[in-house]
């Protein structure tokens, strides 16, 4: 199995920043992306704010460009979110995911995407 675990949320003020990271560990072939969703208070999807693939490229949504920075350690299979000039509706849950490929016993691969438990983000006014 694989585990995703994030770690970094917090409550900070307006302005202020936070780093997230989330280490993936288990029985990994390799790692295609790897991600950042959020769910904020009373809404039901979560939304993506960040991607990034193994060859570097990167996806942001709108409301975080300039403001966020995705990176990623490919030998530690780990994936960072610095967030920068934080705003109050920025706080929500942050949820890591990772879509990566699994080695069977027959010795073919396929690829699974799991979900880390979350971290939460307060921002306040």
């Amino acid at each position: 199995q694989v585990q995703l675990v994030e770690s970094g949320g917090g409550l900070v003020q307006a302005g202020g920043s936070l780093r997230l990271s989330c280490a993936a560990s288990g029985s990994i072939f390799s790692i295609n992306v790897m991600g950042w969703y959020r769910q904020a208070p009373g809404k039901q999807q979560r939304e993506l704010v960040a991607r990034i693939f193994s060859l570097g490229s990167t996806n942001y949504a709108d409301s975080v460009k300039g403001r966020f920075t995705i990176s990623r350690d490919n030998a530690k299979n780990t994936v960072y979110l610095q967030m920068n000039t934080l705003k109050p509706e920025d706080t929500a849950v942050y949820y890591c995911h990772a879509d990566l490929l699994q080695r069977s016993s027959t010795g073919s691969t396929r690829q699974y995407g799991y979900w880390g438990q979350g971290t939460q983000v307060t921002v306040s006014s």
